[in-house]
């Protein structure tokens, strides 16, 4: 067994509490969040350092300064035995490492476990004394999957030892999951870095809904000024980058397609997930139906078309009387029953969507369909923003597509579940990527777009969300019970941190832990997708991190990457 270096012994504690240890080593030499290990018998435990306490035998020794008044040798002995420190240990993980191997116990112990043992939840304690160590680079690997296997994406290091974290890309994408941090702690970069582990994964496909246009191509870094490499720089054909409405540029770039949406997509549910953006009445729904009805999918097309005029006639009187314009809005209100001054308010609310370049009656192609089939080919697809990032715009666009999107992956999933495995193609799993989450996440909103119905039930057919926020505390909290992995940057507000921790056991022993992580690279990595909680030492988004990711490490020539970048 190796050995670790060991910085104290188990003095307290139980399963419902966390666990007591006694300092033997320097207390600056420790800092909260520090990962351990805890040998007993044969088990072993692995912790959180939650808490540092100072303690003393007597009060008296702890108020009295004996540096000043003894000998530099008796004080130091005196604080050894009178003054001390103790950590408080958060309990995750426990694995049965059996006996010591050079014992002759060791071969029976490992004929009746052919299998190497999993780490599993925590089910008992340490005893009195047990020894408490340092994790180590194996013990990282043991817990959180070795760098060096297909699947493990190193997302940072150990803030001691520098040791590498690894989330596991298979059972990241197994859930919807989340990137959290205030304004100004790196969100953007750390989605970076794992838009570009999925990518490279490949075994997902990835559509990132970029509101600020921040993910195709090349950037530079508002605060440093440097340049920041694009995805689709670094994965070239393997990313297509789509531009909102004919035309448009992403960077001075032209894109690799536009989308355009036809006027026949847009269902009346779309525009009623814009109640608050519009300001729309509650007679809204009712003329909305009174369109469908008339006009069934011509219904945006035929009451874009509509004016407001009227006409000018004279009764038998010869007095002039006025009517609706047989194309106006009060004339199709007068002939369906519908409230005449609430459709013409409709009409006037919708004139916001009516001037959007993206829309059009019969666009060039079919983009929404192009941008589905090159997600289910593998391809991954940023969908840029352009000059349409106002609020109106993402959130009309994102639903839309989404919508269609979660149709389609239903429709394929079905089809491959009743044909079997033998008949039909088992669909490719989808990531889609949500910045500003909760615009379109909360509470008001949830229930009316597609987004929430993909956290909560479309696992099943295939399809999960990232979402990248920097208030998740407004996120609808069924939405957040959903996330399974967690990535979370510093937060300053107290209701923020706590909708990180929601759903959570010892999430009020780690709620300090968030509260105090450095404002830029580190991130505490925490929920389902992880099999304990850690704050780590975030990679940097450089050269190094592509070197490592793209480089040859011996699986792969040069040639073989080029080719498979589509250089």
């Amino acid at each position: 067994m190796t050995e670790n270096q060991k910085i104290g012994y188990i003095i307290g504690g139980g399963l419902k509490e966390s666990f007591s240890a006694r300092l033997t080593v320097d207390p600056l030499s420790v800092q909260e969040g520090g990962f351990v290990v805890i040998d007993s018998g044969d088990y072993r435990f692995y912790g959180l350092v939650t808490d540092l306490r100072l303690g003393a035998t007597d009060p008296r020794f702890a108020d009295e300064q004996s540096e000043m008044r003894l000998p530099p040798e008796l004080a130091k002995a005196l604080h050894g035995q009178t003054l001390y420190t103790n950590l408080e240990i958060l309990p995750a993980l426990m694995l049965e490492r059996g006996p010591d191997p050079a014992l002759p116990e060791y071969k029976l112990w490992r004929a009746e476990h052919a299998e190497d043992p999993r780490p599993v939840p925590v089910k008992t304690v340490p005893l009195h004394h047990a020894d408490v160590s340092l994790a180590d680079a194996a013990d990282i690997a043991t817990i959180f999957g070795d760098p060096d296997k297909d699947g493990n994406f190193v997302i940072g290091y150990t803030r001691e030892q520098g040791h590498p974290v690894c989330i596991n890309l298979e059972k990241f994408i197994q859930r919807s999951s989340g990137v959290f941090g205030a304004t100004g702690t790196g969100k953007s970069f750390l989605t970076r870095l794992v838009l570009a582990g999925l990518m490279q994964h490949n075994k997902a496909s990835v559509l990132v809904l970029d509101m600020h246009n921040e993910y195709g191509f090349d950037d530079v870094a508002s605060d440093t000024k440097m340049k920041v490499i694009g995805l689709k720089t670094k994965f070239g054909s393997r990313v297509q980058v789509v531009g909102v409405g004919a035309g448009a540029t992403i960077r001075g770039q032209a894109p690799s397609f536009n989308l355009e949406i036809p006027m026949r997509e847009i269902s009346t549910g779309d525009v009623e997930t814009l109640s608050r953006e519009l300001n729309l009445r509650e007679t809204t729904p009712t003329v909305l139906n009174a369109l469908f009805t008339s006009f069934r999918s011509d219904w945006f097309a035929r009451f874009r078309a509509m004016n407001r005029e009227e006409e000018v006639y004279e009764d038998e009187k010869g007095r002039e009387k006025r009517r609706p314009h047989p194309g106006s809005v009060a004339a199709w209100a007068q002939d369906n029953g519908v409230n005449g001054m609430a459709a013409e308010a409709l009409h006037d609310k919708l004139r916001r969507l009516f001037d959007k370049r993206y829309i059009v009656e019969s666009p060039a192609a079919d983009s929404v369909a192009q941008i589905i089939q090159s997600l289910e080919a593998g391809q991954h697809v940023i969908l840029s923003f352009g000059d349409h990032e106002s609020d109106l715009d993402y959130l009309f666009v994102s639903n839309l597509l989404t919508r269609k999107i979660r149709a389609a992956w239903e429709q394929r999933t079905n089809q491959f579940r009743s044909k079997g495995a033998g008949m039909a193609k088992e669909p490719r799993p989808l990531v889609i990527v949500v910045e500003e989450a909760h615009k379109l996440l909360n509470r008001e909103m949830a229930g009316q777009t597609a987004f929430a119905t993909i956290a909560r039930e479309l696992r099943k057919y295939y399809v999960t969300l990232l979402v990248v926020d920097q208030r998740p505390s407004q996120i609808y909290d069924e939405v957040m019970s959903q996330l399974g992995t967690r990535i979370s940057g510093w937060l300053g507000d107290d209701l923020d941190i706590q909708a990180v921790l929601s759903g959570l056991s010892g999430r009020e022993s780690i709620r300090g832990m968030l509260a105090r992580l450095q404002p830029r690279e580190e991130v505490l990595l925490l929920g389902w997708g992880v099999p304990m909680p850690l704050p780590v030492r975030s990679r940097r988004y450089d050269d190094n991190f592509w070197r490592d990711l793209l480089g040859n490490k011996g699986k792969k020539g040069e040639g073989e990457i080029l080719k498979e970048l589509g250089f």
